[in-house]
């Protein structure tokens, strides 16, 4: 299949008119790389070319050494004439002393990965940034530990190298606390402003740090600070930050990506954008909240649509012939997740997709997601059509009513049941009151209380305004209260507020009763922000087959829909409700319940 796909691919003309992703990439005789992830892309006028770096990864399933263990490149080097068709062109570094191309930084620890390159021209010459996961004790880091990661750079006059390492990190390790306790020094993004650049980087552990980066006479980087932080811990790595022209609101606009990068078919990573007017933030995002609130902000940008692909993030955005604005992203395909021969090893190829722009912010592909199938190409030479913009997808339907609760009290519906009885359950001021459970619906530990009534033949769309009373600082685990579409304590969807030390979050989770080898059995994604005070969270439900479609929608404080991810899911006997769980003792409030039909 890969050998027919290459020899079609060398046939194609010279510029692709058209592309479907995974984008094709050329790694030698008769084989295509499985994987890039985590990309990079930059133009380079004197090439005629574009440019992609990929993380640390094997080529796939099939790049293996001698002994059959997996070849990991050192950020692997990707070249196109017109973003869709790509070739090969080596590693950024080698730790193989016969090579020509040099090894990775002395600093980095010798069994060290490189991750998340960040390619671009500053001071006249072409720069590489990237994260290295574990650094000498020389370099700041703690002795026999492996998180403490740092963020290097190295200078070439080619985006291809070959590239000379700084002799030190460009931000150092953060310690978070004594021993080994550091925060995540991840993913490096810069962007040009009028006096320099900004660095960005971070991850989950830490949260997201902005920096100015200056260029010495001498063109050594240098990012002094101090740091500003723009993201809170607990929800973004992979930042990407656009600079939007004067005319289009001089906005700086930060894309970054939330949820689990690499838990193969159960992946539901994705991308959320806020801008700020200020390099240094605050970010905010469409409806206002900050990165840095506790109901942490985030506009969806791109995720999951029930297509082939989940789990679509950690994305880059670059401008083709005609000025229009794509992104190059890795996802997993659901029916191939991991690579061969190695389960567990999330498989994370790289896609491309439009970007649009709608009142300054940005959605993939008009906000549909990851496409599947044929589509327009990016234009590959000045002259050639621009590929047309993507009508966005509808909102929420609206549907009749089959079912509303307002749960005004002072008894519950007949039509309810529960499974496993709760803590309490009370109306009050209009509204079903619940005491969140110790219990948990999680692997085998299925013995929260669930609140439950038969799901309507069809297509159906269930929702509700849910309010998590926790305190400012709660919860070592994650306290929840939401919707569940129910088929069992090990087949379920739930659509939650949820609350982890001081962040609250929209999640939208899937449990499988028989994950495949090597998969994990639980997965999730995030949606807009929580509601300050209440949140409107919506599952809409299309049936295919033995499947269920499910797409989540939530609203903050009743501001407008944001349309979040869909899962597919089998779930015998349907049966839908409210759950409220994940640590005892906090107030969990529902009102407003309907069930809709289209």
């Amino acid at each position: 299949m890969r050998a027919a796909l290459l020899a079609a691919l060398l046939a194609a003309p010279l510029h692709a008119q058209t592309y479907q992703n995974p984008l094709p990439l050329d790694a030698g005789p008769m084989a295509l790389a499985d994987t890039c992830a985590d990309p990079t892309v930059e133009r380079d006028d004197a090439l005629g070319l574009w440019v992609m770096l990929c993380t640390t990864d094997p080529l796939g399933g099939q790049d293996r050494d001698a002994d059959g263990a997996l070849r990991f490149r050192i950020l692997p080097t990707y070249t196109s004439p017109d973003l869709v068709r790509w070739t090969y062109r080596g590693d950024a570094f080698d730790r193989d002393p016969s090579t020509a191309t040099p090894p990775p930084p002395a600093w980095a620890a010798p069994d060290a990965a490189l991750w998340a390159p960040e390619l671009i021209r500053l001071g006249g010459r072409w720069r590489l940034l990237f994260a290295v996961t574990d650094v000498t004790d020389a370099a700041g880091g703690e002795p026999a530990c492996d998180e403490d990661s740092a963020i290097g750079a190295a200078v070439s006059e080619s985006p291809l190298g070959p590239w000379t390492p700084a002799p030190a990190p460009l931000v150092a390790p953060r310690r978070d606390a004594s021993g080994c306790e550091f925060l995540w020094t991840l993913d490096p993004e810069v962007e040009p402003a009028e006096d320099g650049a900004v660095l960005y980087y971070g991850s989950f552990h830490g949260g997201l740090e902005a920096r100015r980066l200056d260029v010495a006479p001498d063109g050594a980087l240098s990012a002094p600070g101090p740091a500003t932080p723009i993201a809170r811990p607990g929800r973004y790595e992979g930042a990407e930050v656009v600079r939007l022209d004067a005319e289009d609101g001089g906005w700086w606009v930060l894309m970054a990506s939330a949820a689990a990068c690499c838990a193969g078919p159960q992946t539901g990573y994705g991308v959320f954008a806020a801008r700020a007017r200020d390099p240094l933030g605050p970010f905010l995002d469409r409806d206002g909240h900050s990165l840095l609130e506790p109901a942490i902000g985030g506009t969806p940008v791109l995720m999951q649509n029930g297509n082939a692909w989940v789990g679509p993030g950690h994305n880059t955005v670059t401008r083709d012939a005609a000025g229009r604005w794509w992104t190059i992203y890795h996802a997993v395909e659901e029916a191939w997740p991991f690579l061969d021969g190695e389960p567990g090893f999330t498989r994370r190829p790289a896609l491309l997709d439009p970007l649009d722009w709608e009142d300054g912010w940005p959605v993939v592909a008009g906000g549909l997601g990851p496409s599947q199938g044929p589509r327009p190409a990016p234009a590959a030479r000045p002259g050639d059509p621009a590929a047309p913009p993507t009508p966005p997808p509808p909102g929420p339907w609206a549907g009749e009513v089959a079912f509303a609760d307002a749960f005004d009290g002072p008894a519950l519906d007949p039509g309810w049941a529960w499974l496993r009885l709760p803590p309490d359950a009370t109306f009050a001021q209009g509204a079903l009151r619940l005491s969140t459970s110790a219990g948990e619906l999680w692997g085998d530990t299925d013995d929260a209380p669930l609140l439950l009534r038969p799901a309507p033949p069809g297509d159906f769309a269930l929702e509700a305004r849910v309010a998590l009373d926790a305190p400012p600082a709660c919860c070592d685990r994650f306290a929840q209260a939401g919707l569940v579409l129910w088929g069992g304590d090990d087949a379920y969807l739930k659509l939650v507020v949820a609350a982890m030390g001081t962040t609250r979050q929209v999640e939208f989770g899937r449990e499988l009763p028989d994950p495949p080898e090597g998969a994990p059995f639980y997965g999730n994604a995030v949606g807009g922000p929580a509601g300050r005070a209440w949140t409107t969270l919506r599952l809409e439900v299309r049936r295919e087959g033995e499947a269920a479609v499910v797409t989540a929608w939530s609203r903050a404080d009743g501001g407008a829909w944001r349309r979040g991810a869909t899962w597919r899911h089998r779930l015998d006997g349907m049966r839908l409700g409210l759950v409220a769980m994940g640590g005892a003792g906090l107030a969990a409030r529902f009102d407003d319940l309907a069930v809709l039909a289209p």
